[in-house]
Parts: C-alpha cells; structure tokens; sequence
C-alpha cells in the first residue's frame, strides 16, 4: 500500500498489499496521538521510515512496560508510525497511521482498549477491554 503524510514529504510503501490486522485503539496515549476518540493503526511486517530525512522520531514506554519509537513528520508534524524496540528480538511489525494510507479498507478493524473508549463501540466487532490477546477468540465480540 501506498502512504504518505498530510504534506507529502514523507512518503512510503508497504511491504505487503494489506495490512496483518488493523486495530482502532482506544487508549489514552492512541487518542492524544490522533487528536480524536481513537487511533487507527495497520500492522504490517516491518520497514523502516529512517532513511528519509523528513522523518523524526521519540522514544516512549508504554503501559505494557515496553520501549516504543514513534515516527513523525518533521515538517508538518503527523505521526507516521511506531514500532515497539525489543532488547531480546528484532522487531517484527510496525504499526503505521490507518488514515495515511491509500485505499485502505476499514471493515473487520478489531477495537482495543475499549475500557478507555469515549464513544460507542460498533455491534458485531471483535473488541478487548484492554491488550488484544490473540491465542483466544475475543472476549466481548457483541
């Protein structure tokens, strides 16, 4: 999939035509990032936005405990994506921006840390009160 930022300095490819999975998370950190109720994000095999020059980034730790690096436009500011850094493992995925994405489809997103949630979750969706467990079936679909 094609993306680039709002002002199109920062522009990429994905390395593969879809995304893993797709999450609308609903924690605090997810909503202060978006400037929304929630923050969409598309999980895909990892590549790195480094080389562009327009492209910044900080380094965060999450409520998990882990070390995220969080990429961002330098120039007009939005996020692009993140990846958490392991001490141990490569990183495997990145999670880049939904609505930076070309044509991406927004049908089957799972919600995440739903107990933050300020607006309705959808019926029918698979959804978590808190970190999506993947080796079991989600807990709350309605």
């Amino acid at each position: 999939m094609n993306g680039s930022c709002p002002c199109g300095s920062v522009k990429f490819t994905t390395p593969t035509e879809t995304p893993i999975r797709l999450f609308h998370c609903h924690c605090i950190d997810c909503r202060k990032q978006s400037g929304s109720a929630f923050g969409t994000s598309a999980i895909f095999p990892f590549f790195s936005v480094e080389d562009n020059p327009s492209v910044s980034y900080f380094s965060r730790i999450c409520d998990s405990g882990r070390r995220q690096k969080c990429y961002f436009c330098s120039n007009c500011g939005s996020r692009i994506l993140h990846a958490h850094v392991f001490e141990d493992k490569p990183t495997e995925v990145v999670a880049v921006k939904g609505g930076l994405l070309e044509g991406l489809n927004f049908e089957g997103a799972q919600h995440i840390f739903c107990r933050s949630a300020v607006v309705p979750i959808p019926e029918g969706v698979d959804r978590w009160e808190g970190k999506p467990d993947f080796s079991k079936p989600a807990p709350n679909r309605m």
